[in-house]
Formats: structure tokens, sequence, C-alpha cells
């Protein structure tokens, strides 16, 4: 029978046996907490000797021993363990030996043939360990690898020699001297010191993985990214890229407050694309949570010219906005307030006649009174500016150097009534008051008035069933009358461009973008909304609606679908699969029965495959730049070939002109060790600050000592390698 023994005087040799822990895990256990020790048989020799022996077990608090046999003379203060012996650590250290031996302190032994073992990972094997001082652990002729080693002899992928290692319990770091990097046992670099993190730890200072990256216009280069652990809630990561085209410096820097955090991110160049120019950019972001509810964010960004980012495979922008807005959202109440700066990268654009300064401030509350159990009434506040840099009068055709402010208020009320036969009625009624300052313009006046009351009467019949199968369907007809009546000056169209008609704004009173343009007149809209939702788990949905006028809209683009006094036919649809198929489809069907506009997108993440698509065709309009159809599609997979292999792609094809604009191909193999990543990107198009360039990357990192790192997923079959 085996015997469980409780000790009042906890082992203290499980603190100087356990070389990965921190002392303030291990202090605490040794002075308070009791262990329990349980082997086959245990008794106290006539030397007075305490002898476990036959399968022991130690337990106390997350520490478990494992050995053969222990005994502990009290006399000579001497600790003996026979093995095999296992020692484990809340899954995270492990420690293997075939034998300890501990002094009088309890603070310095040796443990022969010893392994440890860091998050069932990376381990450390040597000849001999010796513990010294209760917080250094010394191995001698060690072995440092993260690669299962099997039993068979054959070396690892690859592993670390080192005459000495040092393990500091306190720091967390480990300290390897005489190291030598060897791939599958041939030696490839050697180095007299190398530190490296112990991998219990989240954060330390120190090299990240290099990468190597070659560009037809920047030649071969290396980046290593350097890491300094600042504080427990700071760090910063510099990254020099340095080619024979470029000298380029990298940087990250972050930082966590109480209530918010800050990221920089930047870069200085040097390079021969644009001789003796200083190149590079900033973006700042800042997240905040401040009192009463209210949140703060900022994003600053800028960059020194407009090809960097394409020069250096960065943001794909074309526009950069910084921004600072303070918001806060409640149930019955919105606010928001903001500065916007916009500098545009389109070399079709000058930058003196975009608005690049924008303020925002909107306020918005509902009331639910109490002599109305269905109603609710709406007031909205809202102040706009925006200033172009140019001071150049505009005219009915440019907008040149205009700039406007206004302000409005928005009132509205509306309720509902559900009858007996199903019919859900809702009626509202409202007006907006709007006052505009227009300045550098040769056409509108300086000081605008408008005012626009509106109401609009909505009916829907939902109606559900259910099959025999057990499949639902939901078919829900809509109909809507709705008058709206602008009165006051003509303001310049400087926000609302650009109009898309969809299922968002079907019974929307106006389907501008922005307040600056409003509709105008007596109107009906109809649609239908259908679902089906299958017992197996597939489901489809579709929408389909129409708006009639009185009277024609100038404002709205030929491509809008909302010209003339009948709109262009909205159909939408989706249908999602159970094998995790999902296929959406919108589209803009004229008189012509053409389609002005058409999105079609697919998704799929099926077993070992992902999969996104989209394939959009936008007509020819004047008014929204397009002198000419256009038509691309858009692609962006990934395959896992095996659990080690995974393959992606991504393509960017102009149907329209027939030729690509970007592609690229990647390749990454993974295993419980080693990380390789390799791709190549080319983007086709060129601007005249912007020239066709390739872009081959490639990395490879030893795993084990970096932050989510290998895991079992990718483990190898010792009978397979």
């Amino acid at each position: 029978m085996r015997r469980t023994l409780l000790i009042s005087v906890v082992l203290p040799w499980l603190a100087a046996a356990t070389p990965a822990l921190p002392q303030a895990l291990v202090e605490p256990a040794t002075a308070n907490r009791q262990a329990i020790l349980v082997a086959d048989q245990v008794f106290i020799t006539p030397e007075r000797q305490l002898v476990a022996s036959g399968g022991v077990e130690v337990f106390q608090g997350e520490v478990r021993l494992q050995a053969e046999k222990i005994t502990f003379d009290d006399a000579k203060g001497q600790l003996k363990i026979e093995g095999p012996i296992r020692i484990d650590q809340d899954g995270e250290v492990s420690i293997l030996a075939d034998a300890a031996e501990l002094d009088s302190d309890l603070q310095n032994g040796i443990l022969s043939s010893a392994r440890l073992v860091f998050n069932q990972q990376v381990q450390l094997a040597a000849l001999q360990a010796t513990r010294v001082r209760g917080r250094y652990t010394q191995l001698y002729k060690t072995a440092v690898t993260s690669c299962d080693v099997c039993d068979d002899g054959r070396p690892p992928l690859w592993q670390i020699r080192a005459e000495r290692v040092t393990h500091d319990q306190e720091e967390r770091q480990i300290y390897l001297e005489g190291a030598q990097l060897r791939v599958r046992d041939v030696p490839v670099f050697y180095l007299p010191a190398l530190r490296l993190p112990d991998p219990t730890l989240d954060r330390a200072t120190g090299f990240l993985v290099p990468s190597l990256r070659t560009t037809s216009n920047l030649a071969t280069g290396v980046k290593v990214p350097y890491f300094f652990k600042i504080g427990d809630h700071k760090d910063l990561t510099v990254a020099p890229y340095v080619s024979s085209k470029t000298r380029t410096l990298d940087w990250r820097y972050r930082q966590a407050f109480q209530r918010g955090t800050i990221q920089i991110d930047g870069a200085f160049t040097r390079d021969d694309l644009q001789p003796d120019q200083d190149r590079g950019y900033a973006f700042l972001t800042g997240r905040f949570d401040l009192n009463q509810g209210y949140k703060l964010a900022v994003n600053l960004r800028t960059v020194s010219d407009d090809a960097y980012f394409a020069d250096y495979g960065l943001a794909d922008v074309d526009r950069l906005r910084s921004d600072v807005i303070l918001s806060r959202i409640k149930r019955d109440e919105f606010f928001r307030g903001g500065f916007i700066h916009y500098k545009t990268l389109r070399d079709s654009e000058d930058q003196d006649e975009v608005p690049s300064i924008v303020a925002d401030l909107v306020y918005e509350r509902r009331i639910h009174p109490l002599w109305s159990k269905t109603g609710e009434f709406r007031y909205r506040l809202e102040t706009h500016a925006h200033r172009r840099e140019s001071e150049e009068l505009a005219t009915a055709l440019d907008p040149a150097g205009r700039d406007i402010g206004r302000f409005s208020l928005d009132v509205n009320w509306r309720q509902d009534w559900r009858f007996n036969s199903g019919v859900v009625a809702e009626w509202q009624a409202g007006a907006a008051f709007e006052r505009f300052a227009i300045e550098d313009d040769a056409v509108s006046a300086n000081n605008s008035r408008r005012a626009v009351p509106r109401t609009a009467l909505t009916f829907r019949l939902p109606m559900t069933r259910t099959t025999g199968n057990g499949s639902r369907q939901f078919l829900e007809p809509i109909a809507q009358v709705s008058w709206s009546n602008l009165s006051g000056e003509d303001i310049p169209n400087d926000e609302s461009n650009f109009v898309e008609f969809d299922q968002g704004n079907l019974l929307s009173l106006s389907r501008f973008p922005a307040s600056d343009k409003r509709e105008d007149g007596l109107q009906f809209a109809y649609g239908v909304n259908w679902a089906h939702f299958a017992q197996s788990g597939w489901q489809a949905s579709a929408t389909v609606g129409q708006i009639y006028r009185e009277e024609a809209e100038s404002e709205f683009t030929k491509t809008s679908g909302l010209g003339g006094t009948t709109s262009d036919i909205l159909l939408a649809g989706q249908i999602k699969l159970n094998q995790g198929i999902a296929l959406t489809a919108r589209g803009l069907l004229n008189g012509s029965f053409n389609f002005s506009k058409a999105e079609l997108r697919g998704d799929v993440d099926y077993k070992r495959a992902s999969f996104r698509s989209s394939y959009l065709w936008l007509g020819t309009d004047a008014d929204e730049g397009r002198t000419d159809a256009t038509s691309e599609l858009w692609f962006d997979g990934q395959y896992e070939v095996n659990s080690n292999w995974a393959a992606n792609a991504n393509l960017r094809y102009d149907v329209s002109d027939g030729r690509a604009t970007r592609a690229g191909l990647g390749l990454a193999y993974q295993n419980e060790c080693v990380t390789v990543d390799l791709s190549v990107n080319r983007r086709y198009t060129s601007t005249t600050s912007v020239d066709p360039s390739t872009d081959f990357g490639f990395s490879i990192s030893l795993n084990g000592f970096s932050v989510n790192s290998g895991t079992n997923k990718y483990r190898r079959s010792c009978s397979k390698t």
C-alpha cells in the first residue's frame, strides 16, 4: 500500500531544485506551505534518516516532484534524490535528471544528466547542472533546442551548443558561453557569448526575428529589429533596414496607461531613389477612456513624399487622414466632436484644393415622453466647417478654394402602430433649419439659410412561417410615402459628390451622405425583404427596392441609381452554406435592364482553405471621374497544404484594361521549432512619382524564445522525419 506523509516543514529543496521559478513564486511557498509526500515505502532509519522509496511523489502547491528514492539526513544536512527525477511547475517548467545532491544550506547542489524544459517546448540538456546561491543554475556541455529530439540519435533540426549555460532565476535570463548554432548538427554560426530570454518571460530586451527583403527599386536589404523593454507598460522597437540603395531606421514606441494606450510608428530614410532628401513617415495612434463615459481617439499621420509608402511597401493608401475625436455614446444620447486633416497622395489632386482642414461637432438626443408609449422625439445639433489652402475663387464647375461652414438644427418626431392584421405603421415628421457661411466662391452667396420640413408614412407587413421540415421563412413587403420641401438659397455640393443607393438608405428621407444637399419633393419607395433559415443550417436572404419621385433630383450622378423620376432597381442577396461558404451580391438594374453598378463577393472558410474574392463593375460616369467603365477583381486566399506548409496568394486585376495591378504569392513552413516565410509581391501600376516594383521577402525564426511561437499543432513525428 502506498503511504502518504504530510510534512509540516516544507522541503526547501523544492525551491532550490526548481531553477526556472521566480523568487516571488517560490519563497512564500517554502515559508508557509506544507508538502505531501506519497511513496510505496516511507520510514526512518536508525541513523535518523528519512527515506521514501518506490514511486515517490511530492506535491507542494503547483510543484510536483517524482523520483525513485529520496533520502534526507537531518543531522548532516544532506538531501539525496535518486532518479529518474522529474519536477513540474504548473506546466511551464519541467526538470529531469538522473540524480541530485544538495548541501546543508539547501541553496547549492548538483544535478547529474539534467534537462530543463520550458513551456513543454524549449529544452536545455547538460551532463551536469549546478545550483548556486539559490538563484543561478549553471549547466555544462549543454545543448539548447525547441525541436523534438528523437530517441534514435538523429540530431534535431537546429540546436545551440554551449560550453556553459547560466540561468538567472530572478531576472529570467539565459546566458550562453561559447555558443554554436548547428543545423542538422552542422555548425553554421558561432558566438562567444549569447543572451536569450527565459521562455517563461513575456517581454525582454533583445533582438527580434530579422528579415531579408529584395525589391527592384531598393535591391537586397536586411532588417534587424531590436526590442527595448523600458518598463512593464512601455517598450521601444528599432529596426535598421540597410541595402545598397537605402539606409532606413524604423521604430515603434508603445505605452499603456491606466485608461488608454498610445503607439508611435515611423521611419527615417536616406536612399538613392531621392538622393540628398530626408524621407520617412510618422504615425501616432492613441485611445483613452475619459471620465463620464467620454472616449478620446487620436490618429496623426504624416509622410515626407507621395511615393514613400509605395517604395517601401507600407500602408496602401492614397490619402492620409489625421484626426482627434472626442465622443460619448449613451442609450439616448450621442456626442462626437473632432478635427480632421487630409493630405492627398494622388497625382491627380492638388493639395491646395483639397478640403484639408475639417471640424465637426454633433450632438443628438432622443426623448421618450410619458404620454406616448410608442412615440419618440429626437433633436440633432450639428456644426461643420472645412477649409482649403487655395484662395482661388470657386466657379460653378470648379470648387477651387471654396471654404464652407454650416450649422443645422434637426428635430423629428416618430411614432409607430401595430395593428391586429400584422401591419406595422410608422409615421415621422420633422424639419431641419440650417445656416451656411461660404467663402472664396464667385457664384454662391456668402451667407445662406435653408429650412427643410419633411414627413413620411411607412407600412410594413412582416410575415414568418415554419415549413414541414422545420425551416423558417421570413417575408416583409415595405411601402413608404414621403415628402420634403427645401426652401432657401441653393448650396454648392461640396460634401455629397458620391452617393450609394443600397439597403441602408432605401427608406431614408435624404440619401445624400452629408446635409449640404437634401432631397426635395414627393417620393414613393417600395421594397421586399426575404430570408430563409434552413433546418440543416444554411441560410439565404434577399432585398428588392425602388424609388419613384414627382420631380427628378439633378444632383444625383448617373451611376448612383437615383437619377430621374424612377430610380434603378436595387437588388441585393446573400447565401451562407454550412461549409463556411458565403456569397454576397448587390447591384443596380436600370430601365434598360443593364447594371450601372454591381458587386459580387465570395467568402470561403472550408477545411484547410480560406479565400476572399470580390468583383466590382462601375459604369461610365463623368461626375464621378470615370470616362470609361471600371471592372476589377480582387482575390486573397490561403491554403493549408498540411500541418506544416501553407500557401497564400493575392491578386488585384483590372478586367476592363486586361491587366493586373497587384499580385503576390507566399509560402510558409512552420513546425515546433522553426518558422520560414517566403513571399513575392508585384505592383504593376505607375504614376509620375511611383514606378512599378517587385518585392521579395524572406524571414526565418527559431521558435521557442518568442511569444506565441511553435505549438503542438506543428509538431513533427520522429517516425516521419
